[in-house]
C-alpha cells in the first residue's frame, strides 16, 4: 500500500510508457495480420492499410471498445492470495505488459504472426507463478489455449476453403465470370457488413447499455449488411471489364470486382480489432491506474476510460506505419500467393470465426484465424500452393510464445520489486 501511495505517479507514467510500447507490439504484429491479406493480394496500399487503420482502429476502440475490462486476463490467475499485497499485482502487470510488448517486437521482426492475447495470457502466467504460486494459475484455461492453437486455424482454414469453392463454383466456372461476379459481389458484400455487424454487437457494446437477443442481434446486422450491400452494388457497378488485362490473366476484371469488396472486409475488420483487442493489449495499464488511483484496492474488473482506449488506438497504429510491413508481407505474399477474391475469402473467414467463437466461448486466437484462412486458401489450389516451411515457422513461433512471455515476465517483475520495494 504505502509503496503505491508513495511512487503512484511514476507507476502510471511507466504504466503509459509500456502500454504504448504495447500496443505498438500489437500494430506491428495484429493489426498487420488484419491487413496484411488486403495488401497482399494488391487490393489495398501500405498506405491506404495505415489510414484504414487509423480511422477504424480508433472508432473501434471509441464507439465500442467497451469501458471496463478484467483485471485478470480471461480469469487465467486467482489474485486473492494478493488481495492483501497490491503491489504485487501492480509489479506484476507492468512486467506482463513489458514482457509481452518485447515478444511482439521480436516475433514482428522476423515476420511471425503471433497472438497478443497469448503474448499478454503468457506474460500473466509467468508473472502469477513467479509472485504468488503454480496454484494461482487456473491450468484449464491453459489447456483451453493451447488446443487453440489447433481449433482456430482449422476453423478459419475451413470456412476460407468454403468460401473459395463457392467463389470458384457460382463465378469464376461461369459462362461469364465477369458478369457472374457483378451479379454475386453485392452478396459477399451483405455478408462483410453481417458478420462485421455480428462480431461488433456480440463483443462490443455491452458499455453503451445495448443488450441485444439472439433474433434482434441477427436483424440488425441483416440491416447493416443490406446497407453495406447497397453501397457495394453502387462501387462494383462501376468496375469495367479490362480487355488488355483479361488478354493476360483471364480472369483479371473478376479480380478488378473484388478490389472495393476488399476495402469493406479491411475497414470491418480494423473496426472489429479495435472493439475487441485494443482493450485486451492495454487492460493491464488500466489495472495500474485502477491500483493507483484507489490507492491499492484489487478488483476482479478494471474502469477503461476513454484516454485509455485512445492511447491504445494511437500506439496501434503507430505500430502499423512503422513497422508492421514484416508481418504483412508473411501473411500476404510468403504462405501463399493471394488475389482479391482469395484475400477476400481469408478475411471473411477469420471475421465468420470471430463470430461463432465469441457466440460459444472457444477461445480463439484471430491472428490463428488469419493464418488458418491465407491456408485455407491456398489449399483451394492445392498443397503445392502454401509454403510448409514458413508455415514450420510460424506454427513454432506460436508455441514459444507462452513460455517466452512468462519468463520475460517473471524477470521483469523480481526487476520491478528489487527496484520499488527494497
Amino acid at each position: 500500500m504505502e509503496i503505491i501511495q508513495m511512487h503512484g505517479t511514476v507507476f502510471i507514467v511507466i504504466a503509459i510508457i509500456f502500454g504504448l510500447y504495447m500496443t505498438w507490439g500489437i500494430g506491428a504484429n495484429d493489426v498487420a495480420n488484419v491487413m496484411g491479406t488486403s495488401v497482399g493480394s494488391g487490393a489495398i496500399t501500405v498506405k491506404t492499410a495505415i489510414i484504414i487503420a487509423a480511422i477504424f482502429e480508433f472508432a473501434g476502440a471509441g464507439i465500442a471498445g467497451g469501458h471496463v475490462t478484467k483485471t485478470i486476463r480471461k480469469g487465467i490467475i486467482d489474485p486473492t492470495p494478493i488481495t492483501n499485497h497490491p503491489e504485487i499485482l501492480l509489479f506484476g502487470m507492468l512486467a506482463a505488459l513489458l514482457a509481452a510488448a518485447i515478444w511482439l517486437m521480436a516475433a514482428s521482426s522476423r515476420g511471425w504472426p503471433v497472438s497478443t492475447t497469448h503474448s499478454i495470457v503468457g506474460a500473466v502466467v509467468g508473472f502469477a507463478l513467479a509472485a504468488i504460486g503454480i496454484e494461482a494459475v487456473n491450468w484449464g484455461k491453459i489447456t483451453q489455449i493451447v488446443a487453440s492453437w489447433v481449433v482456430s486455424p482449422l476453423l478459419g482454414g475451413a470456412i476460407s476453403f468454403g468460401l473459395m469453392i463457392s467463389i470458384r463454383r457460382l463465378i469464376l466456372d461461369a459462362e461469364n465470370p465477369f458478369a457472374a461476379a457483378k451479379l454475386w459481389g453485392p452478396v459477399y458484400v451483405f455478408l462483410v457488413g453481417f458478420i462485421i455487424s455480428l462480431v461488433t454487437i456480440f463483443k462490443g457494446l455491452k458499455h453503451l447499455k445495448i443488450d441485444l437477443s439472439g433474433p434482434a442481434s441477427f436483424a440488425v446486422a441483416a440491416v447493416f449488411g443490406l446497407i453495406v450491400a447497397g453501397i457495394g452494388y453502387f462501387l462494383i457497378q462501376r468496375v469495367k471489364i479490362d480487355e488488355e488485362a483479361d488478354r493476360d490473366f483471364h480472369y483479371a476484371s473478376v479480380e478488378k470486382v473484388f478490389v472495393p469488396m476488399m476495402l469493406f472486409t479491411a475497414c470491418g475488420m480494423a473496426f472489429a480489432h479495435g472493439s475487441n483487442d485494443v482493450a485486451n493489449g492495454v487492460g493491464p495499464l488500466a489495472a495500474v491506474v485502477g491500483l493507483v488511483q484507489s490507492g491499492g484496492e484489487v478488483a476482479q474488473k478494471s474502469e477503461l476510460p476513454l484516454w485509455i482506449l485512445l492511447l491504445g488506438g494511437f500506439g496501434i497504429v503507430l505500430g502499423l506505419a512503422t513497422y508492421g510491413y514484416k508481418v504483412m508481407r508473411t501473411i500476404g505474399t510468403k504462405i501463399t500467393e493471394l488475389t482479391p477474391t482469395r484475400g477476400f475469402c481469408a478475411t471473411m473467414a477469420a471475421a465468420t470465426t470471430v463470430v461463432l467463437a465469441s457466440r460459444t466461448g472457444m477461445p480463439v486466437s484471430t491472428t490463428h484465424i488469419a493464418v488458418g484462412g491465407v491456408v485455407g486458401v491456398g489449399m483451394a489450389r492445392g498443397i503445392g500452393a502454401i509454403d510448409l516451411r514458413v508455415i514450420g515457422g510460424i506454427v513454432m513461433s506460436w508455441i514459444i510464445t507462452l513460455p517466452v512471455g512468462g519468463i520475460l515476465a517473471a524477470l521483469f517483475y523480481f526487476t520491478l520489486r528489487g527496484m520499488f520495494a527494497s
